[in-house]
């Protein structure tokens, strides 16, 4: 009986681990691994979310041409239920190909942006390129909450790298 209780108890943590579907990849000459999301569609353009042992990176891809960006470009993240949005400039490369990153650290500790992203639904994404020129990115309510799991998994699977 004892045996049927812990089964039952244990039951929720196996099935919220089994939602965690992120794609892993060695390099055959470093012996690294790199854990990635996949990409995310969200009406505008797309995302992944990747993690190596020393960084966590957001990558955007974003619809059209014309889409300049550089180390001075923003993104103002507005997540649900919070009237300020987020703001985070731009840690790739300058290009005009509409792609945005976000870049974090992966340390022991999680950063603000980056808990963010773990526990709050975003919304939307506006991207302010190098031409002054806004960029929307709207997200729907189940690919935030997608979002959100697909994120946190990352996160907690990134730390194993260190």
């Amino acid at each position: 009986m004892k045996f049927l209780w812990s089964i039952f108890f244990l039951f929720p943590i196996v099935a919220t681990a089994q939602d965690c579907k992120l794609l892993r990849e060695t390099d055959p000459f470093t012996k690294e691994t790199k854990i990635s999301t996949g990409f995310i569609f969200v009406q505008g353009g797309s995302f992944t979310i990747d993690a190596d042992k020393s960084q966590v990176t957001v990558l955007f891809t974003i619809d059209g041409n014309g889409k300049c960006f550089d180390n001075y470009s923003l993104a103002k993240v507005k997540f649900e239920n919070i009237k300020t949005p987020a703001s985070q400039k731009n840690g790739g490369t300058m290009n005009c190909e509409g792609l945005f990153q976000f870049v974090f650290k992966n340390r022991a500790y999680t950063t603000t942006m980056l808990r963010r992203l773990m526990t709050q639904k975003i919304e939307s994404i506006v991207f302010i390129g190098n031409n002054k020129k806004e960029t929307t990115l709207n997200v729907k309510p189940e690919t935030g909450e997608l979002i959100m799991k697909l994120a946190t998994c990352l996160v907690d699977e990134s730390k194993k790298l260190l």
